[in-house]
């Protein structure tokens, strides 16, 4: 069998622009531009990265149908194929999509230059309530290699990550926008926006709170799991800068089977990695031998038992009277 040759993935993040399409989508190419010139193959965005996300908790349906786009006849799927093309690099990014029936969905694609590769909706949607809830998976085929995308909450719920790389998926692109937000978890929070504003002055306050409990701490308790439990590559895209009115912290990297930690952004700026996927780790990581180990009948009627979805995000419903 012909050894799958290594894979360069960049992760992206970006100081997004609330409804902002045609900003987005320059920011967008002049990233891809500058990957691909350092050799990337591959460059993920966050979560939205084309419309910007936190803004839409404040839309009602109309305004909401007005910023979707169908995918992937829409002028944002186009362009992102057109700089896909240009600069000979496969480009994953975020957007509201919407049918022909009116429903609207949390959309993420993945196009390269002869067009739309793989296309997928976030399955824990909660930005805004009009917004309707994906329904299948979605594992696809990417320079010789099999993907997966999961959307934030998604990842959260070990069973969709679980579920991803048992239908092959050895890279899982886990777009976001997270982390200093207020929950109930100890050292949760927002961060001050004047941090960011005074960040050229004073980076050592804000990387204080973007490094703490409000961001990355948070973060590696739980994403390094995720690759080493499945044996997989972990690709989290995140924004940085403002958000609307929430400042998001960045931290944008990429994680080996073995749940290390290969490449990160460590910029307080739009900023991206690049890593070298080596397929050799899918095979010698612990991952790949638990699941070969695993005993469904031990457990397939407990996980497969009726349960009713409940899903609540703290800071929010603090929000609730904007929706």
């Amino acid at each position: 069998m012909e050894r799958k040759r290594d894979l360069k993935i960049a992760a992206a993040q970006f100081e997004n622009a609330s409804g902002d399409k045609e900003k987005n989508l320059q920011t967008i190419e002049k990233l891809s531009r500058q990957a691909a010139a350092a050799g990337a193959d591959v460059i993920a965005f966050h979560e939205c990265s084309v419309t910007g996300y936190t803004f839409a908790r404040k839309l009602d349906k109309k305004q909401m149908l007005d910023l979707a786009e169908f995918v992937p006849e829409g002028p944002s799927t186009k362009r992102l194929i057109e700089i896909a093309g240009k600069y000979g690099i496969t480009i994953l990014a975020g957007l509201f999509e919407k049918d022909g029936t009116g429903s609207i969905f949390k959309c993420y694609v993945c196009v390269d230059g002869g067009g739309l590769r793989a296309r997928y909706h976030k399955l824990h949607p909660f930005i805004n309530p009009h917004i309707t809830p994906g329904s299948s998976y979605c594992v696809f085929e990417l320079h010789g290699w099999k993907c997966g995308i999961l959307i934030c909450y998604d990842n959260n719920i070990v069973e969709n990550v679980r579920a991803t790389s048992l239908l092959g998926a050895e890279v899982i692109f886990m777009p976001h926008v997270t982390m200093c937000t207020p929950s109930t978890r100890p050292g949760a929070g927002f961060v001050d926006p004047a941090l960011w504003r005074n960040r050229h002055k004073d980076p050592t306050s804000l990387r204080i709170e973007f490094d703490g409990m409000k961001g990355r701490q948070w973060l590696m308790k739980w994403l390094p799991a995720r690759a080493y439990d499945n044996g997989i590559f972990a690709v989290f895209s995140n924004p940085i800068g403002m958000d609307d009115d929430q400042l998001k912290n960045g931290c944008s990297m990429i994680l080996d089977p073995f749940g290390d930690v290969i490449a990160e952004c460590r910029k307080l700026d739009d900023d991206f990695c690049i890593a070298s996927l080596d397929p050799e780790k899918l095979h010698q990581a612990g991952g790949f031998r638990y699941k070969n180990a695993r005993r469904p009948d031990l457990y397939r009627d407990i996980i497969g038992r009726e349960h009713a979805s409940k899903q609540k995000v703290a800071w929010l419903n603090e929000h609730k009277n904007e929706q």
